[in-house]
């Protein structure tokens, strides 16, 4: 690939009457973080009441997990198609079209029972629920002055850690108490109501006042180096994370025997463990990686820090299990984190979408491609593969990043 784009963008200087004063600044990106909050509860609905939907159904953990696999797919290309569309209509626009779409495909489960409604609906919600991570990064880096940018798309990101604890805690007493396709019905209620929301506090002067739009819809440029380090430093790096908040409710069911009212009182304890992340990992970026483009002892400590979950098959108890799962969240977070942070400064400020959504889409297509092969190993019983070859994943992303960014290469100030 070639090194002539520069590894570090040249950066505006930030006007003082750019941003709204006090806290004020901070609502674009507390709002967004309700959108990635409801962009989980609605992906986790499924995920949450997986053993009841399988059992109702007849449909296998291959099936299940090809189902999760579609959304990714869809998910990975909508990431980067938002993010650059994003930064060409604006987010008031954009992200109103995108949860409308969303909210359709997730009220849209509660009618279907086979594989093919489940592909279809999930296929819709990955490709509206694309916008999210490309919309909150772009709030964050439009909205805040640069020491607080990490900060603030923590924050934004965060939502979705916030939606990951409260799915279990509304939607499982939901479905046991009025059925499993009523839950859906009630996520679709809640992204209509942040239609409403966004449709008043998306004006001047919290969101257009402050937002740099593209001149032109910047695609993503597959033969430069910040584009393939963003890549294998949020793709690799923080893979994890989908795995395991996907199959960790089967896990505790069918290996160590939980049931679906027990799952739905402890799902969101790894889920706070990832939301700490957000906030942690984004203090440590804005603190400690701001001046640093290329930080590797941090990698290669995450990457050791990573292995920890795979031994998690060793564990007899629920409770150890649950502790290494929210460790592998918290670790994976990391990486996502920073690998954004450091995108960041590679990108020029109008183009803040287009990195979030190639982060976010080169994450979706590792978990996916995951999925496929984890899948038809957890009906076989083989959980011990599936952790082990999880967490050998950020390893490779580390020595990966490492080598495509490496000092040999010239860098272009």
């Amino acid at each position: 690939m070639p090194s002539s784009a520069p590894i570090v963008a040249p950066r505006i200087a930030d006007p003082a009457n750019r941003y709204a004063a006090g806290w004020r600044m901070w609502v674009p990106v507390a709002v967004m973080m309700t959108c990635s909050c409801l962009s989980y509860i609605d992906r986790q609905a499924l995920v949450v009441i997986s053993p009841m939907i399988l059992k109702d159904t007849g449909l296998s953990a291959t099936n299940y997990a090809d189902a999760v696999s579609v959304f990714s797919f869809v998910y990975m290309i909508a990431n980067p198609l938002w993010g650059s569309l994003l930064d060409y209509v604006g987010l008031r626009v954009g992200m109103l079209a995108a949860v409308g779409i969303w909210t359709f495909a997730s009220a849209s489960h509660a009618w279907v029972a086979g594989f093919l409604g489940f592909a279809a609906a999930r296929a819709l919600l990955g490709f509206g629920e694309g916008a999210t991570f490309p919309g909150g990064m772009r709030t964050a880096a439009n909205s805040l002055p640069l020491g607080r940018q990490s900060r603030g798309m923590g924050i934004s990101y965060s939502g979705a850690s916030v939606g990951a604890i409260f799915a279990p805690l509304i939607i499982t007493p939901i479905s046991l108490k009025f059925g499993w396709r009523a839950a859906f019905l009630v996520t679709g209620a809640l992204g209509a109501l942040w239609l409403i929301v966004w449709w008043f506090v998306a004006r001047p002067p919290l969101v257009h006042a402050a937002e740099r739009k593209a001149s032109r819809v910047a695609w993503p440029n597959f033969f430069e180096r910040r584009f393939w380090l963003l890549v294998v430093g949020m793709g690799l790096g923080g893979a994890a994370l989908g795995p395991t908040l996907y199959l960790c409710p089967l896990y505790l069911n069918r290996a160590l025997g939980l049931t679906q009212g027990q799952l739905g009182k402890i799902l969101w304890i790894p889920a706070v463990c990832w939301e700490i992340g957000y906030y942690f990992w984004g203090w440590v970026s804005d603190r400690w990686v701001r001046d640093n483009p290329r930080p590797v002892r941090l990698y290669v400590a995450l990457a050791f820090l990573a292995l920890i979950p795979s031994v998690v098959t060793r564990m007899t108890s629920w409770i150890a299990a649950l502790a290494l799962f929210s460790w592998g969240m918290f670790i994976a977070v990391a990486f996502i984190v920073v690998s954004l942070h450091l995108s960041r400064r590679n990108y020029p400020d109008d183009e803040s979408g287009k990195v979030a959504g190639i982060g976010s889409g080169a994450w979706s297509a590792v978990v996916a491609l995951l999925l496929l092969a984890y899948g038809p190993l957890f009906d076989r019983h083989m959980y011990a593969a599936v952790f082990i070859s999880l967490s050998m994943v950020p390893i490779a992303g580390t020595a990966l990043w490492w080598w495509i960014g490496r000092p040999q290469v010239p860098i272009q100030a």
